[in-house]
């Protein structure tokens, strides 16, 4: 199916009155080193919006904000013997590629090319031959990924890398970077795969602010008696440094306002959140907006039915409110029991800080929303609720700067703490096109658990977030979060293109594609979420 496309200028229009009046132009998307994205060449729609909502719910209270400390992932700990210092000079090593630090835009790209590895004495290394990258000091970086030309090219062996805490000595130890991330991306045969920007790619890891870097790729080896021969690895390998940049900027909170987070308790609210302050007293001089880009702007006028422009946060809705206003919407009596859950406060792209000149500028959408595939993100579970924002920065300038894709790749984003997040762009409540599920991402949305959940549980703050978001994003779809559904297959490596697959309305990506992800406990989870969901749906 071709999705509709529609141009995010057009959406802007709309909204044209509640700019500055010398608002920038939009910007141009900064080339990746290796090769520039081409422009879309799908259908556009200039001036017509996004299609309708199946409902317009607006609302006043406020949402959770992340909270918690920063850390460094897979460090040494305290009291162990570094494994290795600084080098002499301390000057990050020269990668012989531009990034983009001088572009206006926020965060910047490391892209290594990797080269042949000298036999190793380390014993835990993997006999066979590999390529990679010895010990060196770089530009700051807080995630890693590997990269190559070839997107349908499948990397067969594993991936590691260890890294250098920012301003430190200490290494930290050998971390596994998952290796098999193609399920994550965009069906065969759509716009964004056709685009000739796409790359194959390793799923990102999250490693902490840091400024060196070791890495090490071996193919898998030729087994013990013969029966295999060591694969190739693929062609144009490099290593992705990202820089998530530094959070929006905030707006002060009134005297004793605080942000709730998960759990009924409250924290001071952290900077990379802000919270919308009320009305200021009489005789206070009007602040006036910051001005938005045409990129920003659109991103934003997409939920313009839920908050105002440029909002960082789509407030909270109770069941009855919720109820109300999709029965308004829906020219029925107010009467009526629609089911659908309470809206959970949602952190915009905005709130999170995504630079929207990053992204295609066009929106993509499907019909509907059928179903809900579960993932987690496999970038670690080393972060803090604060540093959520600044993960989700950094996995969408990998998916869109190193990984050639239009946008982030999923729907929605959910912290450890429960706190949900606008994932790609479009309108929280339509039906966006997103790049999550391979064979499977036409009318379905994707939600990304932050982490790896394969051995590690899930905390129930997370469980309970996927369970709200569907309740109300798939209630405004008419969906039951306990029910089944039919999907037809855009090809995958567990279903053939064109093959009817009846799945839970609430899947994981592994009902569609032969996966680990969502991890074994997370995927656990899921019917706990279903009956979650549908309870709050009132039925």
């Amino acid at each position: 199916m071709r999705p509709l496309m529609v141009t995010s200028i057009g959406v802007t229009c709309a909204a044209a009155l509640t700019l500055p009046l010398a608002a920038p132009a939009l910007s141009a998307p900064v080339p990746h080193a290796s090769s520039a994205r081409p422009p879309s060449v799908a259908p556009q729609s200039p001036g017509a919006g996004p299609p309708a909502a199946p409902a317009a719910l607006a609302g006043s209270a406020t949402p959770a904000a992340p909270a918690g400390s920063a850390t460094h992932a897979g460090s040494v700990p305290t009291g162990s013997t570094p494994t290795d210092s600084r080098t002499a000079t301390g000057a990050p090593a020269d990668s012989g590629e531009p990034d983009d630090r001088s572009a206006g835009v926020a965060g910047s790209t490391q892209s290594l090319p990797l080269e042949r590895l000298a036999a190793s004495s380390d014993r835990s290394a993997a006999p066979a031959p590999g390529r990679g990258l010895d010990r060196r000091t770089t530009r700051p970086f807080s995630l890693v990924g590997v990269v190559w030309d070839d997107a349908e090219a499948e990397l067969h062996g594993t991936v590691q890398v260890r890294t250098r805490a920012a301003g430190g000595e200490r290494w930290s130890n050998w971390q596994d970077v998952e290796t098999h991330n193609d399920e994550h991306a965009a069906d065969l045969g759509s716009d964004e795969r056709a685009s000739g920007a796409v790359r194959g790619s390793t799923a990102p890891l999250w490693v902490g602010a840091s400024d060196g870097v070791e890495v090490r790729v071996h193919p898998e080896a030729a087994d013990e008696e013969g029966r295999s021969i060591a694969v190739r690895l693929p062609e144009g390998l490099r290593l992705e440094l990202v820089d998530p940049g530094p959070d929006p900027a905030t707006e002060s909170a009134p005297a004793g306002q605080a942000g709730a987070v998960p759990g009924g308790r409250t924290s001071a609210t952290p900077a990379s959140l802000p919270v919308r302050p009320g009305p200021p007293p009489a005789g206070t001089a009007a602040v006036v907006p910051e001005t938005l880009t045409a990129a920003s702007a659109a991103a934003s006028a997409v939920n313009a039915e839920f908050a105002p422009l440029g909002a960082s946060l789509i407030p909270a809705m109770t069941q009855a409110e919720t109820a109300e206003a999709a029965a308004e919407a829906a020219e029925e009596a107010v009467g009526a029991k629609p089911y659908i859950g309470p809206r959970p406060g949602i952190i915009t792209r905005k709130g999170w800080g995504a630079d929207e000149k990053l992204r295609e500028r066009n929106f993509a959408y499907t019909k509907t929303v059928k179903a809900a595939f579960v993932h987690h993100s496999a970038t670690g579970n080393n972060y803090t609720c604060k540093q959520a924002p600044s993960v989700l920065r950094s996995i969408y300038r990998y998916h869109v700067k190193s990984s050639g894709w239009r946008d982030f790749g999923y729907n929605f984003a959910v912290d450890k703490c429960g706190n949900i997040y606008e994932g790609r762009a479009g309108g929280v409540s339509r039906a966006v096109l997103g790049a999550h599920t391979l064979g499977f991402n036409t009318n379905t949305m994707g939600i990304a658990v932050l982490g790896s959940y394969s051995s590690t549980n899930p905390p129930a703050a997370a469980v309970t977030a996927v369970a709200k978001l569907t309740a109300w994003k798939l209630g405004l779809f008419g969906r039951n979060p306990k029910g089944k559904v039919t999907l037809v297959s855009g090809g995958s490596n567990k279903y053939a293109k064109g093959k009817k697959v009846k799945m839970n309305v609430i899947s994981g990506h592994r009902d569609g594609f032969a996966t680990e992800c969502p991890g074994a406990r997370l995927y656990k989870k899921l019917g706990t979420a279903r009956t979650s969901s549908a309870h709050l749906q009132g039925r």
